[in-house]
């Protein structure tokens, strides 16, 4: 059986695009596993199903490389907008997507589609938002064991659950142990990302961030998201910054009710046919 699929990065955080209107197979969690393999398929950090059209709303489901669901993705939800353009699903510059989360807004800044604003919704920092175990509280700079050390944590529900730390140095390496740590305490869900972040100066965030049900990312919206607004709410910039990444940046708005706006590129990649041969081992 033969398939169609389409790449596309936002900052090097790299997406298929499963277009269910062209393709006959169902997606499937299994599936999902084997396309998003490096070694064993075209290798991913995710994967974007739709658009199905429902109620005159555009949809789009978001899988996780190890076959679980993603309810939003910054990263995501700008390289599907831009998928929408390409294939002429949409001939506005304004519009909405329609996430497991909800709604969305996008808008389109460039002929082409490459640039694109994406309203990321309200972010909260209540416990029972996230959700945390516990009395309901606003968990800032909250003291929390994660292995054998104490970290200062902030957390914050974008849609997704982070876990936002800040540290005087900042490495990969640092976060895929806290994060690995993060997943591992029983006292945050068992799905939440981390993000370790410095301030560069009230402009410009420098972060790295770990995702649950992908790992080690080079870039991630909810992550720059989650970490501009902690930044924001401690004082420690202005509610516009720049978020450095190490696939590259994107430019953050916080209101002062902590509505999130997030403007960065996408690059399309290519289509990519797969063999017979290879569809039939995802049937």
């Amino acid at each position: 059986m033969s398939l169609t699929i389409y790449r596309y990065h936002g900052l090097e955080n790299d997406y298929l695009v499963y277009d269910p209107n062209t393709n006959i197979l169902p997606l499937t969690r299994d599936m999902v596993m084997k396309l998003c393999d490096r070694h064993k398929g075209i290798g991913s950090d995710g994967i974007l199903e739709g658009p199905y059209f429902e109620n005159n709303t555009i949809r789009l489901h978001i899988w996780n490389p190890d076959g679980s669901k993603e309810s939003s993705s910054g990263n995501g939800v700008r390289i599907f907008a831009r998928f929408l353009k390409d294939h002429e699903y949409i001939d506005a510059d304004r519009f909405e997507i329609h996430t497991d989360l909800g709604s969305t807004q996008i808008e389109i800044l460039d002929k082409i589609g490459s640039r694109i604003r994406v309203s990321m919704g309200k972010v909260s920092f209540w416990s029972q938002d996230i959700p945390m175990g516990g009395e309901n509280r606003l968990v800032i700079n909250e003291d929390m064991v994660l292995g054998q050390t104490i970290y200062p944590v902030n957390c914050i529900s974008i849609g997704n659950p982070h876990c936002v730390i800040l540290l005087h140095k900042i490495t990969d390496e640092a976060v895929k142990m806290i994060g690995e740590r993060v997943l591992q305490s029983k006292n945050l869900p068992d799905h939440m990302n981390t993000t370790i972040l410095k301030v560069h100066d009230r402009e410009h965030l420098l972060i790295e961030t770990y995702e649950s049900g992908v790992g080690y990312v080079q870039s991630s919206g909810t992550g720059a998201c989650a970490a501009a607004a902690v930044a924001y709410r401690l004082g420690m910039t202005s509610n516009q910054m720049k978020v450095s990444m190490p696939g590259g940046l994107l430019e953050i708005e916080v209101s002062k009710d902590f509505e999130v706006h997030m403007t960065g590129n996408v690059v399309y990649i290519g289509k990519i046919e797969l063999s017979v041969e290879y569809g039939d081992t995802l049937s």
